[in-house]
């Protein structure tokens, strides 16, 4: 859909002082608004810009009608509905949601029945008050950097509707950034919260491997995917995170840790953490206004020590392989008997990873154990690691590739080269908005030790309160606002 069709969205304007879910939660437990008129009111505003952002699949307006009003039936009865009163969010569409066809992105899934039931993570925020409001676009099952789809259409970055929104949580982080809804559930393997999060301008975390619950999420590739949050301040994915993780029955890989809360610390110093730049292949392999977000948080936080990480260029091959096997492998059934009705971006590398040799997969699961043991050791000597989140600002939507290391590259398959080797341990990693007068929004990753999403959270929170990090609406709006 080009711009010329909806000459009212030609231009961004940026808005603050927007509610994000916590002060939404607030004003509607005290009675200020109601669930009902915080819900019609995020409906319009998604029948407004949805048509050209194409951030939702299926918008579910009588669901969420009746939800609102449990909500609001609940406060006028004096009992609290959750820590997420009202607050309207969406799912990525490999969600599982009770009465709709989890698509995951594909035509080859449209004909599958209805989901009995919701994914947990879904069925997690909604008991803790939240409204569900639809589900959101994709890049066809996960595997993908721009939310380009061929099926059900490409996703627009609300900063520059002629740019992609990164992937493959693309749909989540523009319905986000866009102020459509105040938070939304996407999913990692590579990067693919952390990418769209970056390209849009907003928060989104993806915390320890196994830490959120994936019952009821369409797998990319087992031993990688994690479920994360979007959200416009650390506060809010830091409670998504509290609302969202902990031990699952129905997820044999949850981890069964109890849950440890995150929001009661966000407020606390950072003056005892160890933190640290990473160098070298987080140095060159970017665009040079990349590098320029990372430096500013850097010198906010009177950070002067870098590091290097050993064989992470071996840590993205290794996940490289590890992705495509396990992918290639799960749809091998459609990819010998209906290889057409893939999106043509996609089949081309699964059939790639379903044709690798054995051996290889082996060997990048070798290395993957060696890698783990090297950042455990180097997680004792810093706590926390700023990295650059993508190589360049969100590209053009049809854009094929981007420049990696003075060399062109495919876009889809690059876009997370800063991504994919931190997520190969499972560590968790937040990518905070840094925004420059005039340029597209860029990310920085903040990266932990595995279980300490803690730290990282805390670092995040303090550059949001030095006005480092911000997440203003972005709303494609004409001439006359």
């Amino acid at each position: 859909m080009s711009v010329g069709n909806h000459p009212e969205l030609g231009r961004t304007v940026l808005r603050g002082g927007v509610d994000d879910a916590c002060a939404l939660a607030e004003k509607i437990r005290l009675k200020q608004q109601s669930a009902r008129e915080t819900t019609v009111a995020a409906l319009a505003s998604i029948a407004k810009l949805n048509p050209v952002l194409n951030c939702f699949t299926a918008v579910l307006r009588e669901p969420a009608l009746a939800q609102a009003d449990d909500v609001d039936r609940s406060i006028a009865a004096g009992v609290d509905p959750g820590a997420l009163a009202g607050v309207p969010f969406a799912a990525k569409n490999l969600f599982d949601i009770e009465g709709v066809t989890t698509l995951a992105g594909s035509k080859i899934r449209s004909g599958e029945s209805a989901a009995v039931r919701d994914a947990t993570a879904v069925e997690r925020l909604k008991q803790a008050g939240a409204i569900l409001l639809g589900t959101l676009n994709m890049d066809e099952f996960a595997y993908g950097f721009t939310t380009e789809n061929s099926h059900y259409g490409a996703t627009r970055n609300p900063h520059d509707i002629e740019r992609v929104a990164g992937g493959s949580s693309g749909g989540s982080a523009s319905a986000v950034a866009a102020g459509l809804v105040p938070m939304a559930l996407g999913t990692d393997t590579n990067g693919s919260v952390r990418v769209p999060a970056a390209f849009c301008g907003v928060f989104g975390f993806k915390p320890t491997y196994g830490r959120i619950s994936r019952a009821g999420v369409f797998p990319l590739a087992y031993s990688l995917d994690c479920v994360g949050p979007f959200g416009r301040s650390v506060r809010d994915v830091a409670l998504a995170f509290d609302l969202l993780h902990g031990p699952d029955p129905r997820d044999p890989v949850a981890s069964r840790r109890p849950p440890s809360p995150c929001l009661s610390g966000i407020e606390d110093g950072i003056s005892e953490l160890r933190i640290a730049v990473a160098e070298g292949y987080f140095a060159n392999l970017g665009s040079a206004e990349v590098f320029q977000p990372v430096t500013k948080a850097a010198a906010a936080l009177g950070i002067t020590r870098t590091i290097t990480i050993p064989d992470i260029e071996m840590a993205r091959s290794a996940a490289y392989v590890i992705t495509a096997c396990e992918g290639g492998n799960l749809h091998l059934n459609d990819l010998r008997s209906r290889p057409g009705d893939f999106d043509p971006h996609v089949v081309e590398r699964f059939m790639a990873g379903a044709v690798l040799p054995a051996s290889w997969y082996l060997q990048a699961q070798r290395f993957r154990f060696l890698f783990r043991k090297q950042m455990r050791e180097l997680f004792e000597k810093v706590d926390v690691i700023l990295a650059p989140t993508t190589p360049c600002p969100a590209i053009k939507i049809g854009q094929p590739t981007i420049s990696v290391g003075g060399v062109e590259l495919p876009a889809r398959a690059n876009i997370g080269v800063f991504t994919q080797p931190l997520s190969f341990v499972g560590l968790p990693i937040i990518s905070v908005p840094i925004f420059e007068d005039g340029q597209l929004p860029l990310g920085v990753q903040v990266a932990g030790a595995p279980y300490n999403e803690t730290a990282v959270l805390r670092v995040a929170a303090q550059l949001e309160r030095m006005g480092v990090a911000r997440a203003p609406v972005a709303i494609p709006a004409g001439p006359a606002e």
